[in-house]
């Protein structure tokens, strides 16, 4: 039992660091940020300054708007795939928790498109808001802005998307900031569970910044932009479960050597 302990553990740093099995394969050489994704600033302060256009057509400052732990996403409102599913997956976590938006938390949307209208926000967010109580709908807000301060926002954030047409490609993530502003946790996918993101709004309070279990997802799973969609790695899962067979190997060979 303690010889496979051991090799789950050494596996695990390996799945788990970004500096692990992929790096057996590019030692020496840094690689390139991602052209879609995620880049986690985790314990960095996105800049508050910044202005934006909220869905009633008023300008606002991030800094006026993050008084408290706040969930920030990323969406363009015409997006055919996945934009739609995620501001979906956040009504319904927010419809399940023990906390109360607008109290407890905020949660601020943005789009990343500068074609995008606060007449466009405004009716894209009437199609989200059904879940939650009509007295706490104005505390999730959607934002429009220009391109130079939704680069700043994107950038500071480590979010990567790219045109594609009249579409973009672009990640699946919210991410979480404390009421300074601070970067203190990223939940990926299109689903939450209320656990988690009571979690992170509670660690956001207190400027936490902490890691999720869920980055494992955006390692076993590669964005697709011809088809939209998440793929599973496959090599990369291969690769993983071969390095946890031959570290398991050798330290039964260990383990046999000094029993003889």
């Amino acid at each position: 039992m303690k010889i496979l302990r051991v090799a789950a553990v050494v596996t695990g740093i390996f799945i788990l660091s970004p500096s692990g099995a992929q790096e057996i394969k590019t030692a020496g050489y840094k690689q390139p940020e991602p052209e879609i994704g995620v880049v986690e600033h985790l314990g960095d302060t996105i800049p508050l300054d910044l202005w934006f256009y909220n869905e009633n057509s008023e300008q606002v400052t991030l800094r006026s708007l993050i008084d408290r732990p706040t969930i920030m996403s990323f969406v363009y409102f015409d997006c055919p795939n996945l934009c739609s599913p995620l501001m979906d997956g956040i009504a319904d976590v927010v419809s399940k928790m023990d906390m109360t938006l607008g109290t407890d938390f905020r949660i601020i949307t943005i789009s990343f498109n500068t074609s995008d209208t606060p007449e466009k926000a405004r009716e894209k967010k009437q199609n989200f808001v059904q879940r939650i109580s009509k007295e706490n709908q104005k505390d999730w807000i959607y934002l429009t802005g220009t391109q130079e301060n939704i680069s700043a926002i994107t950038a500071a954030a480590g979010y990567k998307y790219t045109p594609q047409g009249l579409d973009f490609a672009h990640p699946s993530v919210i991410m979480v900031v404390s009421p300074a502003g601070k970067i203190t946790r990223y939940l990926y996918g299109l689903t939450y569970l209320p656990f988690d993101v009571k979690m992170a709004i509670i660690e956001a309070q207190k400027g936490i910044a902490r890691p999720t279990s869920n980055k494992i997802l955006e390692y076993c799973f590669a964005y697709n932009p011809a088809s939209k969609t998440y793929t599973l790695q496959v090599t990369r899962i291969v690769g993983i479960i071969t390095i946890f067979f031959l570290v398991l190997i050798m330290i039964v060979l260990l383990a046999r050597r000094r029993k003889k």
